[in-house]
């Protein structure tokens, strides 16, 4: 392995990594040190290594217990989620929609001075799903739009019930 210039690091160096069982199936956070930088959709048999849960995979594992049982609104968490600036300026938007709210690709699109497709390219990308509230972004008149993650729509759906978003 070669080395790397001063400062910066090898990708998943300090990776720690925990399980969550889930009302929209088994969740894995990553966590890089003290910062969340991942959560996805485990695989089946996927499983943790001998690595003791750090504090903040603890606490995250704590809010979406507390989320998933409607005691939580919002997200409390350092995160360190990887992307361009553009990606990061969509998902700093979507972490401003309240809970139980929902905005449209349309309107962030707007408010960036970009186009729908890009922010629901964005979103797509979104390393940290349900903290970072991409599914409580809409296509325009309130469709559906995407959701990568879990089981896709379905997930979208039981996410958004969740939080008593009610489609019509």
């Amino acid at each position: 392995m070669l080395a790397k210039e001063a400062g910066e690091r090898y990708a998943h160096a300090m990776t720690n990594c925990c399980y969550l069982a889930s009302p929209v199936g088994r969740l894995a956070l990553e966590a890089d040190g003290e910062v969340l930088t991942g959560l996805r959709w485990a695989d089946a048999g996927e499983r943790a290594g001998n690595d003791k849960p750090s504090a903040v995979l603890n606490e995250a594992r704590r809010q979406l217990e507390r989320y998933f049982a409607r005691r939580l609104q919002a997200f409390d968490l350092p995160l360190a989620a990887r992307g361009t600036d553009f990606q990061k300026s969509v998902w700093k938007m979507m972490r401003e929609i309240p809970y139980g709210e929902t905005a449209t690709y349309g309107g962030i699109a707007m408010a960036l001075g970009s186009g729908a497709r890009a922010v629901g390219t964005a979103c797509g990308r979104n390393p940290l799903p349900i903290i970072v509230p991409c599914h409580r972004v809409l296509g325009s008149g309130g469709t559906e739009g995407g959701f990568s993650g879990g089981q896709g729509l379905p997930t979208k759906r039981k996410l958004l019930a969740l939080e008593g978003v009610v489609f019509l």
